[in-house]
């Protein structure tokens, strides 16, 4: 008798034990899952921005935000977030460059990756058919706006990368387009051999754009991106940097 009483706590014992470990294996799980998943959010300059101010009235729609200068007078961007980062985050880039006379929108993907609504374009288009369009992206974000372009050839009159770059799905190397890519020197997220590798995807009068010491989180305003190399210049300086070298770009399209 002693012994089967034995063995049945032993058993409860190895089951207790079980049930535990299985307990913090689906925390240890969803504590990872929860800091992957976590997106990066706007600071203080991109909650400025998302002001109306300056001759740009600023205003929330379902699936973006939409940046729209008093007096157009230029060609309209779309622009595709970076993975994981909140689309206000890119509000100081976005408000500028309506500043400057260009109607901006910035999309506003599911889970904050635009890998899983790659046609978001389509809409934003459709809700402006009168306007001329170039399109850009952070990241992932202008990974995905290659693939778009890609597969609506004709739709854009230009295309450009922060800290991205096209791969095979989204060559935009005879689109007969105008392309702009730019790039911080203290950029250390961006895979290095794949934005080489990206080069062959372009067209050959692409504009090359550096940064020196620019990083891969100062495109938008979200604080400093996990990996990423430390700046040497202020976040204000390559978004000065950043909007000179799109606006200049634009200038050349139309």
């Amino acid at each position: 008798m002693r012994n089967r009483y034995n063995t049945g706590r032993k058993k409860r014992g190895i089951g207790k034990f079980l049930l535990v470990l299985l307990a913090l294996i689906v925390i240890g799980c969803g504590f990872v899952a929860w800091k992957l998943f976590t997106p990066y959010g706007p600071q203080e300059m991109a909650q400025k921005a998302m002001e109306t101010a300056d001759q740009v009235t600023v205003s929330e729609q379902e699936n973006w935000i939409d940046f729209k200068p008093d007096k157009p007078e230029g060609i309209s961007v779309i622009f595709y977030p970076g993975g994981l980062v909140k689309p206000e985050s890119y509000a100081p880039l976005a408000h500028e460059l309506a500043e400057a006379g260009h109607h901006t929108i910035i999309a506003k993907m599911p889970v904050n990756l635009a890998v899983l609504k790659q046609n978001l374009a389509d809409d934003i288009r459709n809700a402006y058919p009168d306007e001329s369009f170039v399109m850009g992206g952070h990241s992932l974000g202008g990974s995905m706006a290659a693939r778009y372009a890609a597969s609506h050839p004709g739709a854009l009159q230009g295309i450009f990368f922060l800290a991205s770059y096209p791969d095979q799905k989204g060559s935009v190397k005879s689109l007969g387009i105008q392309a702009l890519s730019i790039l911080g020197t203290n950029d250390e997220v961006v895979n290095a051999t794949k934005y080489q590798n990206g080069r062959v995807y372009l067209p050959e009068d692409t504009v090359y754009y550096t940064i020196e010491g620019g990083n891969h989180s100062q495109f938008g305003d979200y604080g400093h991106q996990s990996g990423d190399g430390e700046p040497e210049i202020t976040g204000e300086e390559q978004l000065f940097q950043t909007v000179k070298a799109v606006t200049e770009w634009l200038e050349g399209i139309q």
